[in-house]
């Protein structure tokens, strides 16, 4: 049994045409190191894999949820979507030992490695629909991500937009809105990655990276949500400006 046999069971997926499920799991970077394997890379798989994917995620969440408005069931797609809950998911399936990548890549278990997970996931999903239709991939998604993450991101209120609530808690304690500026940009143009940070007035108090500035946006508010260490210092400023004032 060769590996791409073993992915199918561990799937339960049986493809039709397993070259489907192999050029998944073909990045980029290992067409450029074997340049006579016959199949291309993931990428155009991953372009489609994203729109089945938010199709199969936005109708169970509208036929979940019929009584909430857009905004509520955007930000928990999203939460659902993004690539952080997808690099988790394909780790949970141990797409890892499945990867086809360059040496150089195979070597990076970083940030990096997360993105290609996430895109793996959305272009396996992309093979799942060319193979065997819509409805096998509804089922996959459900079963490897919404059954997986839903009840956590409700719990933990993960699906609130991470900027929004920076900045309602920023202006409430601090009286300031935060700013984002691109610190630094980089990649080819179809594989963009950005770092940006989020300021508080001068003051830098966190970094993001992500494959589109929004990401990267998302990234350091929710950096700057986890480290608090700003506010004594920032409400002491507040502090004595308010004192000035008055």
């Amino acid at each position: 049994m060769d590996k791409f046999e073993e992915l199918e069971e561990n799937l339960k997926i049986k493809f039709k045409n397993i070259d489907l499920l192999k050029q998944a799991f073909s990045h980029r970077s290992y067409l450029n190191e074997n340049p006579y394997w016959r199949l291309g890379h993931n990428e155009r798989l991953e372009f489609l894999g994203d729109a089945v994917l938010e199709l199969a995620v936005s109708e169970y969440l509208f036929k979940k949820f019929p009584s909430e408005p857009e905004g509520f069931l955007t930000n928990l797609r999203a939460s659902l979507v993004n690539a952080e809950t997808l690099a988790d998911a394909a780790n949970n399936l141990n797409f890892n030992k499945y990867l086809l990548l360059s040496k150089g890549e195979a070597r990076d278990l970083g940030l990096g490695r997360r993105y290609i997970l996430a895109n793996t996931f959305e272009a396996l999903l992309g093979a799942i629909y060319l193979d065997s239709g819509y409805k096998k991939c509804q089922q996959f998604v459900e079963e490897n991500l919404i059954n997986v993450y839903l009840e956590v991101i409700m719990k933990e209120g993960k699906y609130r937009d991470a900027k929004s609530l920076l900045q309602e808690k920023v202006q409430a304690e601090i009286g300031i809105t935060p700013v984002y500026k691109t610190l630094n940009e980089w990649g080819p143009d179809h594989a963009k990655h950005f770092q940006v940070g989020v300021y508080f007035g001068d003051k830098l108090i966190a970094e993001g990276e992500g494959t589109s500035k929004r990401l990267a946006e998302q990234e350091a508010a929710k950096k700057a949500l986890a480290d608090e260490s700003w506010q004594p210092s920032l409400n002491s400023k507040k502090q004595k400006q308010d004192k000035k004032e008055k």
